[in-house]
């Protein structure tokens, strides 16, 4: 087939590098292309620079010791509030951090879609942020409205890991979910969009309405990975809620002595078929209730 973009987890990692700037799609706990984030822990990769609306994805790799620097708006699990071992590693200095506003880590985001080196925001103004991050820049307005923005300046990828519901081996992909996050920006903010999904798919034939779940044009994505619930255990919406258990397990895994290794050990270094057999698989994932925001 012409344009196959199908590869395993392991041959879209070893197309990222030590240094990179990865960014990672979805929300906190919600849709997060946790499978992917799995293949980089039983890596070699290092000194990342990691961009996310952070939740687990972001702890296990802080944890891990693969982040050099962490560019974010929030590292939450919601109902577990501050992300453990995000916290561990702010606390103990071990990552250099750029925390930002919300509405400015989208903007960052849509700056680097746009190619362009910034965007005027007045989220931020007023705030801690611009104490807290020096290198960021005022603009005044050239016109004579006297109004001053802070000049975002582009979140610029050079990899973007997002998970979806349904894909073909073109690359088309499919959110059925509420809401589609930011991944749309990730994908045009990044040099190369790689995409794990549920469902894999030999090419789409869709009506009108279904096409307006494809959030991002399939030229941006570089690779598909058939990845079934490849988000666990974070909520993948409408197919299977978040994994609470599995949560509080990991979260604990930050107060027991050995904690992260012995989690790593169990969930990690296995391998994904050990994990999926671990959770419970398909039959427990369906069972799994969606949260209610």
């Amino acid at each position: 087939m012409a344009l196959n973009k199908e590869m395993s987890a392991a041959a879209a990692v070893a197309q990222l590098r030590d240094g990179m700037t990865i960014g990672i799609g979805g929300w906190g706990p919600r849709r997060k292309p946790m499978a992917l984030v799995r293949e980089i822990l039983r890596s070699n990769l290092k000194d990342l620079t990691v961009v996310s609306y952070g939740g687990p994805d972001v702890g296990m790799l802080c944890a891990a010791g693969k982040v050099r620097k962490l560019v974010y708006a929030f590292v939450t699990m919601d109902a577990i509030p501050l992300e453990p071992w995000f916290r561990k590693s702010r606390e103990g200095g071990a990552i250099e951090v750029m925390e930002l506003d919300e509405g400015m880590f989208e903007w960052g985001l849509r700056a680097a879609g746009m190619r362009m080196s910034f965007l005027p925001t007045r989220c931020g103004l007023a705030t801690d942020v611009l104490a807290r991050n020096p290198s960021l820049k005022t603009i005044e307005s050239p016109y004579a409205d006297g109004e001053v923005y802070i000049a975002m300046p582009a979140l610029k990828l050079d990899a973007a890991l997002l998970h979806v519901n349904e894909a073909d081996r073109l690359g088309n992909t499919l959110v059925r979910g509420a809401d589609t996050f930011f991944d749309h920006l990730f994908a045009r903010a990044a040099d190369a969009c790689y995409v794990s999904t549920e469902v894999l798919r030999e090419r789409f034939e869709l009506d009108a309405d279904t096409a307006k779940q494809n959030p991002f044009e399939r030229y941006l994505v570089k690779g598909v990975v058939h990845a079934p619930l490849g988000a666990h255990p974070t909520y993948l919406g409408p197919d299977y809620g978040w994994d609470m258990d599995h949560l509080k397990r990991y979260n604990a895994s930050a107060t027991e002595e050995n904690g992260w290794q012995k989690y790593v050990e169990e969930f990690v270094t296995p391998g994904e078929s050990e994990y999926l057999a671990k959770i419970g698989g398909a039959e427990r994932a369906a069972k799994l209730k969606q949260p209610v925001f």
